[in-house]
């Protein structure tokens, strides 16, 4: 079968306005081929109709895959560092060359509102041209002798086959942050995208494959993620587990992998406080809330989850971000003007809805939203809640999803502590202008990553990652590409 076609038995529905048709794939990418039959249906989250069929692959299609990267590493790893580099840069001009289409096969696929998508495709681009020139810059060093007659050399080397595990909520930005690192670095990798979007992820392949990536060195494969999940962390030829997804499954994978030892990097699960104080400019507040909270339909790590005001502005707070939610247009990603999106699937919209009730039930109040959108399927009305305490469900789960819940405080201590009472540390934001605040908040806070009157922090070019119960390593950055290498340490002596 061309590369370029989709199996005939494929009872797919397509996705219109595509300007290369030939980036919709409907089988795995193994080895520099597409492979497997198509089986397990791919729908769009808010139409619910059927775009496409992928395959369902399972132990001994990963162990196949795995093959390919482990038979790829030995000549990938011994390229030079420029030619690997530039063959990543080619992809990275092909990812921006067919930035629409991208978008609008995540849009499809996923449900974020088309512009959203736009954004991601370009942030994640950012991390492929990133690291197509970071990959050239993995130094070792030399260390001062011990001995008249020795000398010390440190270099680092690709670890090997990286298995590479990814949500459906970033389908593109969380395969680029793991995968351009680790290839430019000489590494090979089997990615396995989510279930519920591997669309995105198999136009990269395609990309890929346009650019001159040798076969074996980037694999996509779909499929029974226990089987998938459990080949990967069990296989000695895999070297190291990236992942990206809920603290309990990451703990499965850490708790798999250590069968044989692997390196692990692991950003998991968030609570995010967002902290505004009564020094705060109120109008950047409400704007940084609105990116924090409600970007991806509130599915994303970093969401604030938690929204503390000071009691001072909390009820002029309360009322700018009222307003400004109520004006969100819900719809389907496509459709002019539309900020939010559907939930991803049932099971969402229901987790949103029991914390909304929990809420209620609790003393607090709607001030708007509260209740499912008019469009049906899984679409949620954007929703703040006031009055809010710390013993309401929200506070010790991720709500993934448009629920804004304020609660009021009286001190800067008293934020702070409610901020850091979670087992989650992956974001955290505040708002304020006096600037001894800003230094003791940020530095007291225990987060890996820290808004200051930002709800945005998300760039290739700093290190992404998580304290506590939320994660292991830091993606993107310089940092980024460490996960990736082994240290070897050489002693030469009789010199």
């Amino acid at each position: 079968m061309s590369v370029n076609e989709l199996s005939p038995d494929n009872d797919q529905a397509a996705i219109p306005n595509l300007k290369d048709p030939s980036l919709l794939k409907d089988q795995c990418y193994v080895d520099g081929a597409w492979a497997g039959t198509p089986d397990l249906p791919v729908t769009n989250p808010a139409t619910g109709e059927l775009i496409v069929k992928v395959p369902r692959f399972g132990t001994a299609e990963t162990a196949q895959a795995i093959d390919a990267a482990h038979e790829a590493f030995a000549s990938w790893s011994q390229m030079l560092a420029a030619e690997r580099c530039k063959l990543v840069r080619r992809w990275y001009e092909l990812q921006m060359e067919h930035l629409d289409d991208l978008a609008l096969i995540m849009t499809t696929e996923q449900g974020k509102p088309l512009a959203e998508a736009k954004g991601e495709v370009a942030y994640a681009a950012g991390f492929t041209e990133f690291y197509s020139e970071e990959g050239k810059r993995a130094y070792g060093e030399t260390i001062p002798t011990h001995r008249k007659d020795a000398r010390i050399v440190v270099i680092n080397q690709p670890i090997g086959v990286v298995g590479a595990i990814t949500p459906w909520n970033f389908p593109m930005a969380m395969i680029t942050r793991k995968v351009a690192p680790a290839i430019s670095v000489g590494c090979t990798v089997v990615s396995k995208p989510a279930s519920e979007t591997p669309l995105t992820a198999l136009a990269l392949a395609e990309l890929a494959h346009r650019a001159g990536i040798p076969k074996g060195v980037f694999n996509v494969i779909v499929g029974k993620s226990s089987e998938i999940g459990k080949e990967l962390t069990t296989s000695n030829k895999v070297r190291m587990i990236t992942f990206t997804g809920s603290t309990e499954v990451g703990r499965l994978l850490m708790e798999q992998s250590a069968s044989t030892i692997k390196q692990v990097g692991m950003e998991l699960g968030g609570n995010a406080p967002l902290i505004v104080f009564d020094d705060a400019d109120l109008d950047q507040a409400v704007a940084g809330t609105m990116a924090s909270k409600f970007r991806n339909t509130g599915q994303t790590c970093v969401c604030a989850n938690r929204i503390l005001v000071q009691e001072g502005v909390y009820d002029e707070f309360a009322e700018k971000l009222t307003k400004a939610v109520a004006a969100m247009k819900v719809g389907e990603g496509i459709e002019e003007g539309v900020a939010q999106g559907p939930l991803i699937n049932q099971a969402a919209l229901e987790k949103v809805e029991a914390h909304v009730e929990n809420a209620l039930k609790g003393g607090a109040k709607v001030l708007t939203g509260g209740k499912r959108h008019e469009r049906g399927g899984t679409f949620y009305e954007p929703t703040v809640l006031t009055d809010v305490t710390t013993d309401m469900l929200f506070n010790t789960e991720e709500t993934f999803g448009p629920m804004a819940p304020l609660q009021r405080f009286k001190t800067e201590d008293e934020a702070i502590a409610i901020a850091n009472d979670s087992e989650y540390g992956l974001s955290a934001y505040f708002f304020a202008r006096d600037i001894g605040r800003i230094w003791r908040v940020g530095e007291a806070l225990e987060a890996g990553i820290i808004g200051i009157n930002e709800g945005v922090i998300s760039t290739p070019i700093a290190p992404f990652g998580g304290m506590k119960q939320s994660g292991i390593g830091r993606e993107g950055s310089h940092h980024g590409i460490e996960e990736f290498l082994e240290m070897k340490y050489m002693l030469m002596g009789g010199l």
